[in-house]
């Protein structure tokens, strides 16, 4: 039953994900169908153990039953038979059993061969401890997730997560097809999940999506497509207005008035997810706390960036606003 306890508690993990909302910090609702078949196929499993379990108690309580009667049925005829025997033979029935006493002590046979026996079968069985303790082991690590996913909370990524991973920004030029996952920071890039000439037609394919907007507005919807085009063609969107929101991020590496804009973004889930958004250049006295959610709006242009040792796009806001925090905090790519 402990496999049934294992199963159903992965399904009611997932439903409970679903039921509150909290499984769009993991994944790419995009691809929820997959977690919702999990679901499905979680739970005919568990239900499936469980009749199976539940046939081998009732044939098990049947074996047990029918080896009790047999032994009864076997008591029975064996009593009856030592009776019989007794009063026919009387006296010659010790000397028999005497003489079969003797055989033992000649042959070293009998009841010394059936202790030797027995010791043996005992040293056979010595593994099984062991055995248990691993199966237990293993009981153990998959009862592990179910019970940090069912009661623990789950934290919405902030800055304090950009601070305590150094955010080290990779160089524009980092070759991501060999390093995938320097990819995940500041600029999307969904390149490694293509061949060269299928992300060759697809960027441009979004490109044209994009510069053909008079003013360029990056929402939850499009916020990741968006930055990965601007990123991969900034000379194109050179001095068009541009708009997003996102939570701003000093840290170390940022001087003066300038502040990182972020959201935090899935491609596809947890496992490729990362802190994507733009270098801003705020107008002079503006001070903002990290976490600090804000709409800005202003033009690209280049700027040299030291850390990055290159130059990249930069947007120089023309007007901003605080806002609060939105419900979803996180943005997908869409494809």
């Amino acid at each position: 039953m402990i496999r049934f306890a294992i199963l159903l508690g992965f399904a009611f993990m997932f439903f409970l994900l679903h039921y509150t909302g909290d499984i769009n910090k993991y994944i790419n609702m995009k691809y929820s169908y997959l977690s919702i078949s999990a679901i499905v196929l979680l739970a005919f499993l568990s239900l499936y153990d469980f009749v199976r379990g539940y046939r081998q108690d009732l044939a098990e309580e049947k074996r047990a039953a029918e080896e009790k009667m047999r032994k009864e049925r076997e008591a029975g005829l064996t009593g009856g038979g030592e009776k019989d025997s007794h009063l026919d033979c009387g006296h010659d029935s010790v000397h028999e059993h005497q003489h079969d006493h003797q055989e033992d002590v000649v042959t070293g046979h009998g009841h010394r061969g059936h202790a030797h026996d027995h010791d043996h079968g005992a040293f056979g069985h010595s593994h099984e401890p062991s055995s248990k303790w691993k199966r237990y082991a293993g009981y153990a690590i998959l009862l592990f997730p179910i019970f940090t996913g069912i009661f623990l909370p789950v934290k919405t990524l902030d800055s304090s997560f950009v601070a305590a991973k150094g955010f080290s920004f990779p160089t524009l030029e980092q070759d991501v097809k060999n390093n995938p996952g320097f990819h995940q920071f500041l600029r999307p890039d969904t390149s490694v999940f293509y061949s060269k000439e299928g992300y060759d037609a697809v960027k441009s394919k979004e490109k044209n999506e994009f510069a053909a907007q008079s003013e360029v507005v990056l929402n939850d919807d499009n916020f990741m497509k968006g930055m990965e085009v601007l990123y991969n063609y900034p000379s194109s969107f050179m001095g068009k207005a541009i708009s997003f929101e996102g939570f701003a991020y000093k840290g170390r590496q940022v001087d003066g008035d300038h502040y990182f804009v972020f959201r935090f973004g899935f491609i596809h889930c947890v496992a490729d997810s990362g802190v994507f958004g733009m270098l801003a250049d705020f107008p002079d006295g503006t001070e903002l706390k990290n976490d600090d959610w804000v709409s800005v709006k202003g033009k690209l242009t280049w700027e040299y960036y030291q850390p990055l040792k290159a130059t990249i796009p930069v947007l120089q806001v023309s007007s901003w606003s605080r806002i609060d925090a939105p419900k979803e905090p996180y943005v997908y790519r869409n494809f």
